[in-house]
């Protein structure tokens, strides 16, 4: 991490705090016993969607409290903290702007969306993309345009798939479906096996708070979705009706919004 001041500073002493100060309280925390179960957890083996990638071995609810402890960095900070190659450091630059964007204005959350979406190809694995897209780029659109979930949602990159996805989660919480199915729709075709489970996750999301406009996703597109996508988007569906869906068995008559149907 080249960009950050050589200092040892932070707020406990009066201080700014730094990027280089938040690292060395991270990796104070260091494990190598743990970082050797996140390097095979998250796939850093060669042709695997986290090939190189390095961790030092933080547990995530000690990289929350580190963050806690740093939440007045400054973007400029952060943003050279998410240019780290250690997982765990972006994951800590991540959970701090998470916190600035819900505490700030609208100018700052401005800030912190553009930068998140400057920043994408550090935002490199799932785990950093789900703890964060729903908050900041959901967050930023919720009231705004959706079209940049379009332009991520066609991205040749993996992980901005993965955000324009799970950008909508944030309207899912609200009872809002339209772009869940919308990005669905449009990564139907997708290869990655890690976008099949998104948007199956998102699917199931919405099915939580009505289930009708999931049946009606899936009556008409349950034959052409990815196996693991469809598989978990029905999770919660009782076995009979799983299987009719996993079968493309599906339902023809319109169903009122809201109304549960039976199982087939």
């Amino acid at each position: 991490m080249t960009c950050c001041r050589q200092t040892t500073s932070n707020k406990k002493i009066g201080l700014k705090p730094t990027a280089k100060s938040a690292q060395k309280r991270l990796r104070s925390f260091a494990s190598p016993q743990q970082a050797a179960i996140l390097a095979r957890f998250f796939k850093t083996g060669p042709g695997q969607y986290g090939e190189g990638d390095k961790f030092i071995g933080v547990k995530v609810p000690i990289t929350r409290k580190v963050a806690r402890e740093f939440d007045g960095l400054s973007l400029a900070e952060v943003e050279c903290l998410l240019h780290s190659d250690i997982h765990e450091e972006r994951l800590l630059a991540l959970v701090i702007l998470v916190g600035q964007f819900e505490k700030g204005d609208d100018a700052i959350q401005k800030q912190i969306y553009d930068l998140y979406l400057t920043n994408t190809a550090y935002i490199n694995n799932w785990d950093l993309v789900d703890l964060s897209a729903p908050q900041i780029v959901g967050g930023y659109l919720h009231n705004r345009s959706r079209r940049p979930l379009d332009r991520l949602a066609k991205s040749a990159n993996l992980w901005e798939r993965r955000i324009s996805i799970l950008a909508t989660f944030n309207f899912i919480r609200e009872g809002d479906f339209n772009d869940t199915l919308k990005i669905a729709k449009m990564l139907l075709k997708d290869k990655e096996d890690l976008i099949h489970k998104a948007v199956g996750w998102m699917l199931r999301e919405v099915e939580k708070r009505e289930v009708t406009v999931l049946e009606a996703f899936l009556d008409e597109y349950c034959r052409v979705m990815p196996r693991t996508m469809l598989r978990y988007a029905i999770e919660r569906f009782p076995e009979q009706k799983r299987r009719a869906y996993l079968n493309g068995i599906v339902r023809t008559a319109k169903r009122p919004r809201g109304q549960r149907s039976e199982a087939p």
